[in-house]
């Protein structure tokens, strides 16, 4: 594996009250390399989507560790937590979460402006030309199209050349043509930069695209070979049972 961009060890998350907790993360594990596009793929409920807010310091585990380039995230907090998130991880989520009331290129911009970097615009809209929407920076969420808007999400996520990307269900909200179609512009844009991907899917298209996929099943990761996650997502039966419905 190239230098690693982000490690975590142990990390363990339960929810609950009282005598009724369910445990979602138990002693996980996940090292991701600088370049490198990994799959989390899992049953839905399963905690696909607490884990990568835990790797992205939007939440906090129960026990664990965790370092992105080379600082210990889980030590920080407050102030010095929201500037290390704005400037070395990027966020896509399966909703855009565009601000309704800014352009497109506003939004792309937010993230410089919250640092103390200028208005972000010459980026904002390198990036936006660079996704095919030279000629919708100066429109609002409203006048876009849902594939539109999520590829002024994924400009938003890489304008500051983020170290690590999260991407939560990004293809989630589109049509299958549409998806692909973001999914492959969000890699050929990793290309260039280099950011480690966390991708957290429930397509088998992209799963198969990156590099490493792995299950998340009973609270850990299990890398998974292209046989078992055709088995995973057509939901046929593993010869050990692993695979297949729910």
């Amino acid at each position: 594996m190239s230098e690693a961009v982000m490690s975590a060890s142990g990390l363990s998350k339960s929810y609950g009250k009282g005598d009724r907790w369910i445990e979602v993360l138990n002693s996980l594990d996940l090292t991701v390399g600088r370049g490198e596009s990994v799959a989390v793929i899992g049953d839905s409920g399963v905690g696909k989507s607490t884990l990568l807010h835990i790797l992205g310091g939007l939440d906090r585990p129960d026990a664990g560790s965790m370092h992105c380039c080379g600082r210990d995230v889980l030590s920080l907090d407050g102030a010095a937590l929201a500037s290390f998130r704005n400037r070395v991880i990027g966020f896509v989520f399966q909703f855009h979460y565009l601000l309704p009331e800014f352009t497109a290129l506003e939004n792309v911009a937010i993230p410089a402006r919250i640092a103390g970097e200028g208005d972000g615009e010459e980026r904002a809209r390198l990036m936006l030309e660079r996704l095919g929407l030279a000629d919708r920076w100066n429109h609002y969420p409203a006048e876009l199209s849902g594939g539109e808007q999520q590829r002024v999400a994924i400009a938003r996520a890489v304008a500051r050349d983020p170290s690590l990307v999260l991407a939560d269900e990004p293809t989630g909200n589109l049509d299958p043509g549409t998806g692909a179609a973001v999914f492959e512009l969000l890699l050929e844009i990793q290309a260039e930069s280099s950011f480690g991907l966390v991708l957290a899917t429930h397509s088998g298209r992209l799963a198969r695209g990156c590099d490493r996929t792995l299950r998340l099943r009973k609270g850990k990761l299990e890398e998974i070979t292209a046989g078992e996650i055709s088995r995973f997502f057509d939901g046929t039966p593993s010869p050990d049972g692993q695979f297949g419905p729910g």
